[in-house]
């Protein structure tokens, strides 16, 4: 059985998952398997996948999105630990070798991430402070924006199964979604190492498809505001993150003449606000 179960989604994506398959079957470690999960792809990716013959275990899907061939994907691993890789993205040789290493030190409850190069139509792109990768604890700044990659993430199994899988219900901001369930209950280990090259400014990119991403990150807010045992500064903080998200794409819903869900989106913020400043049971306020 492989320590490690590598998942690669992809979806009508042949001309850039060889390179992807590729960067994984160069690593350094060996003690993995690589599944690839192909998400109902009308082009080249069945035959492509053909070729790599026992290096890889496939699965075919009806097309049902990233968060369905993720899960699928984990679904059939054996390994201890999951890393995820999209099919646009690569790895440099020594990734799952450093990861790895970090995981003697947490085990069950393991969680890394690496830094990143960042390539957009070819050019490097270098990451604003905003940006900036981290370990530890980070749920506060992962409310403003995903700060974990898909692609540089490696996972206990038994993380996963505490905090639930990808939210096949998402259709995009899916990966921000887990982050949360993740970050606000456990660190995460960084290696601030680039062992991953990151490739952008492609149309069919999920964030360039959905339009309205923070849509979908308000409804992961509203799902973790719902866990028991958040902390208290983090619930604080994860209100006035809604309350701001909610407000970005209220206005947007105006200028696109939706007012009515612009005030649904008002009201969603409203319901938290007021819930907020309501004194704990027993006490007057």
């Amino acid at each position: 059985m492989p320590l490690v179960s590598v998942v690669i989604p992809t979806y009508n994506r042949a001309h850039v998952l060889e390179r992807a398959i590729c960067s994984v079957l160069a690593q350094t470690f060996k003690d993995f398997e690589l599944i690839v999960v192909d998400d109902g792809s009308e082009d080249s990716t069945r035959e492509l996948l053909s070729r790599f013959d026992r290096r890889l275990t496939p699965f075919f899907l009806s097309h049902r999105g990233v968060s369905s061939a993720r899960n699928c994907g984990i679904r059939h691993s054996q390994g201890d630990l999951v890393a995820f890789l999209d099919s646009d993205d690569e790895w440099l040789p020594r990734k799952l070798e450093k990861q790895v290493e970090g995981n003697e030190r947490r085990e069950q409850w393991f969680i890394s991430h690496t830094e990143e190069i960042w390539i957009r139509d070819g050019q490097k792109v270098n990451q604003k402070p905003i940006h900036r990768k981290q370990g530890g604890w980070f749920f506060e700044r992962a409310l403003e924006r995903c700060l974990i990659s898909p692609s540089s993430v490696m996972i206990s199994r038994g993380l996963l199964e505490e905090v639930g899988w990808f939210d096949e219900d998402l259709p995009a901001a899916e990966d921000y979604d887990l982050w949360l369930r993740i970050t606000a209950y456990h660190p995460v280990e960084f290696v601030p190492e680039p062992l991953v090259i990151k490739h952008g400014g492609h149309s069919d990119q999920l964030s360039a498809l959905v339009p309205a991403i923070d849509c979908y990150r308000i409804r992961a807010i509203v799902k973790i505001l719902d866990q028991p045992g958040l902390r208290e500064q983090y619930r604080e903080a994860a209100i006035r993150e809604l309350v701001r998200k909610c407000g970005i794409v209220a206005s947007g819903c105006m200028k696109r003449g939706k007012v009515q869900e612009a005030e649904d989106y008002l009201a969603v913020a409203d319901s938290y606000q007021v819930s907020s400043r309501r004194p704990p049971s027993g006490q007057s306020a």
